[in-house]
């Protein structure tokens, strides 16, 4: 990235003393320099947007407001998404400057793309970061990390070895309450930490569809990838994919558990390993499209005995009448007190304990008030972002051995150094094969 700004500088540099020398004058835009009060070109960071639906959409819309950042091109296997996206960048630009692909190789191949967003069903994410990282681009990379831990474990392998910053979408790490409950928790605040609570949506039930004849402008084969081949239905295709266990592990993992599970990784002090064993019980829908968990209760315990309890929404309700909350996100019960913490508001108890802030010589945790801001700032000077590429496959795994565990029926143990379970049908579950010719 550094380079590159450096490239550009140089470049008008250049341009400038040629122009002098032939005697000619050199006339350059106060915006070009800056003099405006705008970003210079040269200081941007240029942009790619894969992926533009209703999650990927958003964050489009985020970054056009960010004055030094430049979106160049968009990617979409739906052409009315990509054209839509392409016609909002130009308009927000003035000029009809963006490119639209459908397939994401294009846009990575593109040299004068600094960085990309990530933003497509879950069992794209691995392959197209991994796309990503051999090209070179800085990457805000939506949650999970994919839909088995090998994937999560070569794109780990890949950002280490190309050297990009790597963001990952579990924005709860840059809101307020949530660095404020790791503070309260890592100095000492309610005692020693014993267990931590959270919740999940459950999946809701949807009858198997008939099939139904691909959309023009849409390419479906593209869209299914590496998963298996199925017939098109309109149902599977939507933001509830995530509840297809083809593209995801469902509320589980992508469709929102990953992001409570991440938050209790960075609040336990523990984003470098995990559980050492995991065991609990699940209910898998009869019938219908949606085959992933409808209810689970998983009870993963860390080797210094702390465990970290995972339920889906329902199940979390029963569990937690006796604290009188009035709904469930996440809970973090020690020896001399509690807290509850939710994307809306943190509770403590005792009440004091809401005022009981981090001292000067005490814990404090990474700070960060907008998420997308945290990683371009990243880029931009080269620092860590607060949710890296290892607390994000640590937490994914997480996610992996719930699931694993509970299709298996039975308690597993997990080394977090070696990241293999005792169990030698558990450990082949760690991957899944890929439809040709799509593969790691």
């Amino acid at each position: 990235m550094q380079s590159k700004r450096l490239n550009r500088r140089g470049a008008l540099k250049t341009l400038g003393s040629a122009a002098a020398v032939a005697g000619f004058p050199t006339i350059i835009p106060a915006a070009a320099l800056g003099a405006d009060g705008s970003v210079p070109p040269s200081d941007r960071i240029v942009m790619g947007s894969i992926g533009i639906g209703g999650q990927g959409g958003g964050h489009l819309r985020s970054l056009l407001n960010f004055d030094d950042v430049r979106v160049a091109a968009v990617c979409d296997v739906q052409e009315s998404r990509r054209k839509s996206a392409q016609g909002a960048v130009d308009a927000r630009y003035g000029q009809q400057a963006c490119a639209a692909y459908n397939d994401f190789r294009a846009l990575l191949a593109r040299r004068d793309i600094d960085a990309v967003l990530i933003a497509v069903p879950d069992h794209w994410h691995a392959l197209i970061g991994l796309e990503a990282a051999r090209n070179g681009k800085h990457m805000y990379y939506e949650k999970p990390m994919g839909v088995s831990f090998a994937e999560a474990k070569a794109m780990r392998e890949a950002v280490r070895r190309y050297g990009v910053t790597f963001q990952f979408g579990t924005q709860q790490r840059s809101q307020q309450q949530y660095r404020v409950c790791g503070e309260l928790v890592q100095n000492g605040k309610i005692g020693q930490l014993k267990e931590i609570l959270i919740s999940s949506a459950g999946t809701q039930y949807v009858p198997n569809q008939p099939e139904q004849p691909v959309p023009a402008g849409f390419d479906y084969d593209l869209w299914l990838g590496p998963a298996p081949w199925a017939p098109y239905t309109a149902e599977r295709c939507t933001r509830n994919f995530t509840l297809i266990y083809d593209y995801s592990l469902g509320c589980i993992s992508g469709a929102w558990g990953v992001h409570d599970v991440d938050s209790a990784q960075w609040i336990n002090g523990t984003d470098g390993t995990g559980p050492v064993t995991v065991e609990g019980t699940g209910v898998l829908p009869k019938e219908g499209l949606y085959d992933t968990f409808s209810s689970w209760d998983v009870e993963h315990v860390y080797a210094n005995g702390v465990k970290l309890r995972h339920m889906d929404r329902v199940t979390a309700a029963r569990v937690h009448d006796q604290f009188k909350i009035g709904g469930m996100a996440s809970m973090f019960i020690g020896t001399e007190g509690w807290i509850y913490v939710s994307r809306s508001e943190m509770r403590t108890n005792p009440p004091s304990l809401s005022r009981a802030g981090a001292g000067p010589n005490e814990i404090q945790l990474p700070r960060s008030n907008e998420h997308r801001r945290n990683f371009l700032d990243a880029v931009r000077k080269g620092t860590p972002p607060i949710s890296p590429i290892e607390a994000a496959v640590r937490a994914d795994t997480i996610c992996q051995q719930a699931d694993i565990a509970l299709r298996l029926g039975r308690k597993l143990r997990w080394d977090p150094v070696r990241e293999q379970f005792d169990d030698e049908r558990a450990n082949r579950m760690l991957a899944r094969p890929m439809r040709s010719p799509w593969h790691l």
